[in-house]
This record gives structure tokens, sequence and C-alpha cells, in this order.
């Protein structure tokens, strides 16, 4: 996202639903590593539900059926939406009702300073693999010192998260691309953070934006970027736009992808006009790709 300041306020974390059919059974197998998808494709797509926000906010449950209708098989929840003025539970009934899951969910970076466990047991109450943050407060657009205090408590918090089975994760702003006193925010985080204990979750779109090369990350980062957000972007790389309709070879970039089975990849156009019309032109041209 490139728009991280309404993830701030966060509340208590949308519940990712219980699986329905056997076919999802055996997929969600397949990205919690027992099985390969088929080669050459991707098995699972999931929705970044940031990309849907308005629709999300206007009537949840609608918007979720719409999303698996349209054949998304997954969601990727925002924590700091306050569930969308819904409970974890009433959630958690939806996405079990139209066979959807969620892998993960976004949250505001404060998270892992109070109530951290109880997040935990959430996160692992409701089936996720990874929580992920996908920002850091103002200070750290001006100082590394602020990147590397961030990276400590990354450090902390996902060694705690290990042991509860979870993946603490931090994604990509266009801005991280952006250097402090000569360096890379980005990079100095990564540097900074345990791989056993933090992983990177890589949005192609906003590293394009801050004049980043997400093939250049995915082969110095490869082992740990844990999941995707699929995004892509106009010719002068100032906006997102539908993945089709992007200047990035999206399909050569997912066949780099070591294991793309085992690592949730979520779409997401964040300026859509239709967000619903969008999110279905983007599902059909990821699900048309082969390799």
């Amino acid at each position: 996202m490139t728009n991280p300041m309404p993830r701030r306020s966060f509340l208590a974390a949308l519940g990712a639903g219980a699986l329905g059919t056997g076919t999802l059974l055996s997929s969600r197998a397949a990205w919690a590593g027992a099985g390969p998808a088929p080669a050459g494709r991707l098995d699972r797509i999931g929705l970044e539900l940031y990309a849907v926000r308005k629709a999300m906010k206007e009537n949840p449950e609608k918007t979720l059926a719409a999303i698996r209708a349209i054949g998304y098989t997954d969601v990727e929840l925002l924590w700091s939406f306050k569930n969308f003025d819904r409970t974890a539970q009433q959630v958690k009934a939806t996405l079990k009702a139209e066979g959807l899951t969620a892998t993960s969910a976004h949250m505001a970076p404060e998270t892992l300073l109070s109530e951290w466990s109880e997040s935990l047991r959430t996160a692992k109450l409701l089936g996720h693999q990874y929580l992920v943050v996908p920002s850091l407060p103002s200070e750290t657009k001006r100082s590394l010192d602020a990147w590397k205090i961030w990276a400590d408590r990354f450090n902390v918090a996902g060694e705690e998260a290990r042991r509860a089975g979870i993946w603490l994760a931090f994604h990509n702003e266009s801005d991280h691309q952006r250097k402090i006193e000569g360096e890379i925010p980005l990079d100095v985080f990564l540097a900074r953070t345990e791989p056993k204990f933090v992983r990177f979750q890589l949005d192609v779109g906003n590293m394009l934006m801050g004049g980043g090369d997400p093939m250049d990350y995915l082969t110095r980062y490869r082992d740990r970027i844990g999941s995707f957000h699929l995004k892509n972007v106009v010719a002068d790389r100032k906006a997102d736009t539908e993945l089709g309709a992007g200047v990035f070879d999206l399909r050569a970039f997912l066949a780099a992808v070591p294991d793309l089975a085992k690592k949730p990849c979520f779409v997401e156009q964040e300026g859509a006009a239709d967000e619903l019309a969008s999110a279905k032109t983007n599902f059909e041209y990821v699900r048309g790709l082969s390799w």
C-alpha cells in the first residue's frame, strides 16, 4: 500500500475463515508446505482487502461474497481497519460461509509493542501464517537510527511469533527506497533483522514506484521473501494500474520465484475507479498466466 496512515489506528483482527471444500483444503496445504501447486501457474490467488476497502466499508459480507464469486480463494485482512465494524467471529463466520481463507493480515507497527502475545493467540486461533507490518511511524522517514530501533523490535517480536507458529513480516512502501544518510532504509532494515525471525513481503508495484527493481530484490532476498503483493504500474511509475496494463513483466517475475506454491500472492490495485471490476480483471489476468 502506498497510503499507510489509516492502518495505524488498529483495534482487533479480522478472522480467517475455516476452509470449505476439499479442493480448498488441498490448495491451502500447498501454501502450508504439504505439496506443490501445478508447475507453471499460480494455484491460489489472494486479494488484499485494501484493494476493495470502499466496498468493504459499505458491506463486508456482500463484498467477501463477491470476491469469492470472482474466483479468489484467499484474502489478506486489515487489522488496522477495525474489522470493518465487524467482530473477528463475524468475519470468521463469513469467510467460512464463502469458502475463503486468510493466510495473513496487515497490522499497525504499534501492535508489536502492546499485547503482542494476545495478538499472536488471535492469529493462531484464526489460522494466520503471517502478520505483516506495512509501514513504520513518521520518524523513520528521516532517521536510519529509527529504522534500526524498529528492526530490533521486530527481532524480539518475531522470535516470540515463531514460538507461536506465526511469521512476522515487513512489507515495503514506495518511500522505503528513498535514501537516508546515503543508504536505502529498507536494505538497512532487512540487514539488521534476523532471517529466522522476520520475513519480507515484497510489494512489486511499490518497489517499482519507489525506483527499485523487484527482480533484484527477489535475487538478493529470495530466502527472506515469504509472500507477495502483485501490483503493476504505468510507464512513469507514478501510479498503479491493472496488472495486464502495466509495464512490469509479472509472468517472468512469478516464474523466477522459487517454491511459489508455498508463498501467498495477493493482488492489490489501490487506485481503481471500480474496485470489484478491477479485482475481477486482475484475477482473470493472473489466472491466465502460465510459464
